[in-house]
């Protein structure tokens, strides 16, 4: 077994590890968002790559989503862990908290979406999108650690880099969508089709625009957010992958 972590903004610190080097990869897709960092939790192999680059230099839509978790599957990752910053979209999931969302709205427009658009066509099992085994130890880390959490939510994923409008926020709250941001699509299709167990950490940092009562989404707002609760994913990180087996489960990985 080996752990994939994908960081978000300001969760991508490789210091987490023990016996860390840096694994440059090269994939027939171009080039990764970072160079990936190996080392150990717990004895247990972990590689962490940094989404957005090292100073958080790739805008959403120019993520190489493929190149990297075709990397992280090349390295022997069979299971990913992806922190992600979203914006709230319900009341209850306020600012600071946690949520694991167990499906996806892919509202994106412009990116590469599956490996399979060449040599042959493959349709994708999508119905549960997140590995539930995974999400489980997450969620019950997030209850022993007491830090305010969420589960069974939507996440939407738009493509950015541009926040959403008001009209757009109410549209997406009408959807079912619960959380919103711009990165789990295509992430956690591809991790599918690669057969990566995968499973999304999202840290709220605000209400979106939707909540008139609130300050609207900004990103000096999501930064100063994170900042202040980063420490809370990495609690999360370093006690639930002790915790994850090679048990196979409904995500097919």
């Amino acid at each position: 077994m080996k752990i994939g972590i994908i960081g978000g903004s300001g969760l991508d610190n490789p210091d987490i590890l023990e016996e860390s080097s840096d694994q440059p990869v090269e994939t027939p897709y171009g080039e990764t968002s970072s160079v990936i960092t190996t080392g150990k939790i717990e004895r247990i192999d972990v590689a962490i790559l940094s989404r957005h680059g090292v100073n958080h230099t790739k805008s959403p839509s120019k993520v190489n989503f493929r190149a990297n978790i075709w990397a992280l599957k090349h390295i022997g990752c069979t299971h990913i862990l992806a922190s992600t910053a979203v914006g709230s979209l319900r009341e209850e999931i306020e600012p600071g908290h946690i949520v694991f969302p167990n499906q996806f709205i892919d509202f994106t427009k412009q990116r590469s979406s599956t490996f399979y658009d060449t040599d042959k066509v493959v349709h994708t099992p999508m119905e549960e999108p997140f590995c539930q085994e995974s999400l489980q130890i997450l969620s019950e880390t997030s209850k022993q650690l007491r830090i305010p959490y969420h589960t069974n939510k939507t996440i939407i994923t738009i493509e950015g880099p541009r926040f959403s409008t008001r009209a757009e926020s109410h549209m997406f709250r009408s959807w079912g969508a619960d959380i919103i941001n711009m990165s789990t699509c295509p992430e956690a299709g591809l991790a599918r089709e690669q057969n990566i167990h995968y499973a999304s950490l999202a840290m709220s940092t605000d209400y979106d625009c939707w909540k008139e009562d609130e300050e609207p989404v900004s990103w000096e707002l999501v930064e100063k957010t994170m900042e202040k609760n980063a420490a809370n994913v990495v609690k999360i990180f370093l006690h639930a992958i002790p915790q994850l087996t090679d048990w196979k489960d409904k995500c097919s990985g």
